[in-house]
């Protein structure tokens, strides 16, 4: 099969085995005029395992901007390009997305060559609910800018998906944990590598563990539960009471008559409010 000239194909390779690569992706990268990659050292290596020689252009978050006009004009032009991340899917916690839209924009065509991703890796081995989820990407580096994000997730009903690296884990599980309180945790580090690790347990079950020095290696995937299973009986009547009201009433305006009716606090019920209303829009 021969590729469409002037078409930005989005690679995913794998997050750790590079037995992951699909036959279609290894085609794609061999057949393009140019691979865009976050980091051609990294990706090199992948190449050569493929043994594919192929000229390679930097894409990172530094030089997104002036890259992206270059790949356009390129594309413009009629040639054929393979955006790259590291690792997994691109875009997903890795640049790319300026590229990805610009071109929309301009009516050129991107195709999507599906692979590996840490996120949905971690997700279906979690235990987890996964006919709902939020992913939130890395957490903020900051100790307050992280408890500050935790906190508008309080009331976050799907199960919550996010990074870490390994100089932060053990600084976000404290947060999550001040803030969280006791929820079910799914650690997954060096997903498809040679020191593949998951954990299940509580939050402090989670914090115990990762304390110890041999845990705080390679890159997480954290999958958090849901604040239902940790809602009281009168919580669950309030949001089903909120669930009803939202459909005549604003948020503040139905947090306020459940807060009244149930004896809750308007703030907490006004951030589940705010929750469902984003549920049904």
């Amino acid at each position: 099969m021969t590729l469409n000239a002037g078409v930005l194909y989005v690679v995913a390779t794998p997050i750790g085995n590079l037995e992951d690569i699909s036959s279609r992706a290894v085609r794609i990268l061999q057949e393009v005029d140019l691979i865009a990659a976050e980091d051609t050292r990294t990706s090199l290596k992948l190449l050569r395992h493929l043994a594919i020689e192929k000229t390679l252009m930097a894409y990172h978050e530094h030089n997104e901007l002036v890259q992206t006009d270059k790949i356009t004009a390129l594309l413009e032009a009629g040639k054929s390009v393979a955006l790259i991340s590291d690792a997994g899917t691109p875009l997903i916690s890795d640049p790319g997305y300026v590229l990805v839209k610009q071109l929309i924009n301009k009516g050129l065509k991107v195709v999507p060559i599906p692979g590996p991703s840490a996120l949905i890796t971690a997700l279906s081995v979690s235990g987890m609910a996964t006919d709902r989820f939020v992913f939130e990407g890395f957490l903020p580096a900051k100790n307050h800018a992280r408890e500050e994000k935790l906190k508008t997730l309080m009331y976050e009903t799907r199960t919550l998906v996010c990074y870490e690296s390994r100089h932060r884990i053990q600084a976000s599980l404290a947060s999550i944990h001040a803030v969280l309180g006791e929820r079910q945790i799914t650690v997954c580090r060096e997903l498809t590598k040679r020191f593949e690790t998951i954990f299940h347990g509580s939050t402090v079950e989670v914090l115990d563990w990762i304390t110890q020095k041999d845990q705080q290696k390679g890159e997480y995937v954290l999958i958090i539960e849901g604040s239902f299973s940790k809602t009281s009986n009168s919580e669950q009547e309030a949001t089903k009471q909120l669930e009803i009201l939202l459909k005549y009433l604003g948020p503040s305006q139905a947090a306020a008559a459940v807060a009244q009716l149930s004896g809750l606090k308007k703030k907490a019920l006004y951030q589940i409010a705010l929750t469902l209303q984003d549920d049904l829009d």
